[in-house]
């Protein structure tokens, strides 16, 4: 699949893009912008309309990478006890 920058059409699988692509289509969809980006592109959407999506994609990242952490700090913390009951 070739991709114009980052231009997709309805029989694209979202599926098949990089992960922050995939997302911004993602939260196009839930805000009812995603026909129109098919149709005429990013730039037909407003400041105000691109604005909310990079807000919301910056908003997910920072969950996703606090998420990681937590699980990383709980796998950490589960090591050093096992360690402690080996001892």
């Amino acid at each position: 699949m070739s991709l114009k920058k980052d231009k997709v059409d309805k029989d694209t699988n979202l599926k098949d893009l990089k992960p922050e692509l995939q997302m911004k289509y993602e939260i196009a969809k839930e805000l009812g912008l995603f026909d129109r980006v098919l149709e005429n592109g990013w730039k037909n959407l407003s400041a105000k309309e691109t604005g909310r999506i990079g807000g919301l994609m910056t908003k997910r990242k920072k969950e996703m990478k606090e998420a990681e952490n937590k699980a990383a700090e709980s796998k950490a913390v589960g090591l050093e006890t096992n360690r402690d009951k080996i001892s």
